[in-house]
């Protein structure tokens, strides 16, 4: 009897065994070939020094869906996907509602999908930094409520979203992707509150250049000491992702959520989503409150919703408005209800600069757009220096991070804290060094020098847009982020979305700048645009 009982014990410790190993997608594997490879990449950023992050274990990521994957077939991911794959909220919604589709299948095909890929080394994108453990059971809750309320197909009620790993959310860490912010798990930033209030679901948290690329010199985007390098789906460590943004534009290009959050100082929304062939809106600062997320500059900062199409960015981002007693740049802009019923570029003032127009994808852009009834008229703004535009940066951050780690039982509260934190495992934690951080200590401007330079910044940037008033324009077009730093000191908003692809295979996009308060507009012509031209294609790899 006790050889039978020790006999069932072994089998029993076997069967966990077996158990355990089936769950353990996840696995690190020796990259030294690879990284060996990329040294003769002609780009100095993409001369990577890791891939893999060094902190995560992605398999404690996903033990809190072991049970309901386990149950989740590949026969019925590939029954869900053209449900689901590069469809837009209003037709996810309509699936729901006519029974097609759950919220809880939507969030667990997700789930499923990011996996299915960064746990395969040949296809892993390092987008993610972590998930929601409660992200099931509230799929759950908007379903039962769903089965009592219509729901508005135009709703982000239900949708799985994925958050920069830059912006506060309860229950989980909210790293900016430093080592340091590990443990730093605050309450709700103002916009997480109204997505929630929308009834949107937090998917995650996705990787972000460290720091929101305001660390090292000249090192990789896409780079944290959390998240590892993330890499561009339209090409594996031959394209930039483009950032700080990057897991943002990344994520959403490669249908790893409905869409998601990204922020910008100056660029960081509308390079990534340039790189990645999604449709970014870098909105009018203050118009998304900025309250708890970490921050580079409170003059300049702003978040922005990331998306696969226009009218997914609107929604998004009427679930994001709302204005914030703590943002003293906070503002309430009503929507127009009308938006987007005659979008159409005809008889619209779209303001070309000449000095793109040697750019052949640009340049045929522009002659659909003229073709479409728009006036096209060619400007060419006058080059100025933007100086002084890192003394902004750097005295901003050096007041506005102190700020923001604030009582957070952080074991830093200083820039020159998280240099010395650094400095004691810098292979781990900094690799590529941290000259930018060095750069804010060492810069002596005072904060009353500091307001010169914004306002001088301020009419460089409104010299720089001039044309608008005089030549009555509705949007200034440029390409990609090409002229985000003009645009971060006017405070004007951004709207770029996918204009094509190079002959190499790396996306391009069309980005609309509009004045102040304009956003509604800008969607209005972007989506115009958008339907003329449907140029977005899902990345060969990630269909």
């Amino acid at each position: 009897m006790n050889k039978v009982l020790t006999l069932l014990f072994v089998l029993f410790l076997i069967g966990c065994k077996q158990e355990e190993k089936e769950v353990e997608f996840f696995k690190k594997y020796d990259e030294t070939t690879e990284l060996k490879s990329q040294q003769e990449h002609q780009n100095p950023r993409m001369k990577f020094k890791l891939l893999q992050s060094k902190f995560l274990d992605m398999n404690e990521v996903f033990k809190p869906f072991q049970k309901e994957l386990s149950t989740f077939t590949e026969e019925e991911y590939s029954k869900l996907k053209p449900l689901i794959i590069e469809q837009s909220i209003p037709s996810i919604q309509y699936s729901i509602r006519s029974g097609k589709l759950s919220y809880e299948k939507l969030s667990l095909f997700y789930l499923y999908r990011i996996r299915k890929f960064e746990s395969d080394s040949t296809k892993y994108l390092n987008a993610i930094i972590s998930l929601n453990p409660e992200v099931l059971k509230n799929a759950r809750i908007k379903d039962s409520i769903a089965k009592t309320n219509n729901i508005d197909n135009a709703s982000v009620f239900g949708m799985p979203i994925l958050l920069k790993d830059n912006i506060n959310t309860t229950g989980m860490n909210t790293t900016a992707g430093a080592e340091v912010l590990a443990n730093n798990n605050p309450e709700d930033a103002f916009i997480v509150s109204k997505l929630k209030e929308n009834g949107a679901l937090i998917l995650g948290k996705v990787n972000l250049s460290e720091w929101a690329y305001y660390f090292c010199s000249g090192c990789p985007l896409g780079y944290s000491a959390v998240g590892g390098q993330t890499l561009n789906p339209y090409g594996r460590k031959v394209f930039e992702t483009g950032g700080s943004s990057s897991g943002s534009g990344v994520a959403t290009a490669a249908n790893y959520a409905i869409a998601t959050i990204g922020t910008e100082t100056a660029g960081s929304i509308t390079s990534p989503s340039s790189q990645n062939s999604v449709v970014g809106l870098k909105p009018t600062i203050g118009l998304l409150s900025r309250d708890g997320i970490v921050p580079i500059s409170s003059t300049l900062d702003t978040p922005g919703p990331m998306t696969k199409n226009v009218m997914d960015n609107y929604i998004l981002l009427k679930a994001l408005l709302g204005k914030d007693s703590n943002d003293n740049k906070s503002f309430a802009l009503e929507d127009d209800q009308q938006l987007f019923k005659t979008s159409d570029l005809k008889d619209k003032n779209i303001g070309v600069l000449t000095s793109l127009l040697n750019d052949s994808i640009y340049k045929s852009t522009i002659e659909k757009i003229r073709n479409a009834g728009a006036n096209i008229v060619e400007i060419s703004p006058e080059q100025t220096s933007l100086q002084g535009f890192l003394t902004l940066l750097n005295i901003d951050m050096k007041h506005d991070l102190p700020s923001y780690l604030k009582g957070k039982n952080m074991p830093v509260s200083s820039v020159q804290n998280v240099i010395e934190y650094n400095l004691k495992d810098s292979i781990m934690r900094a690799p590529y060094g941290q000259q930018l951080f060095e750069g804010i200590v060492n810069d002596t401007t005072t904060i009353a020098q500091l307001e010169v330079v914004k306002q001088n910044l301020k009419n460089e940037g409104l010299t720089y847009f001039k044309d608008f008033d005089e030549k009555k324009l509705d949007a200034i077009l440029s390409i990609n982020n090409y002229h985000a730093a003009y645009s971060a000191v006017a405070e004007y908003p951004n709207l770029t979305v996918p204009m094509g692809y190079k002959d190499s295979g790396e996306p391009i996009s069309l980005t609309f700048i509009g004045k102040p308060k304009t956003e509604f507009t800008l969607l209005e012509l972007g989506l115009a645009f958008e339907k003329l031209t449907q140029v977005r294609k899902l990345p060969k790899d990630y269909e």
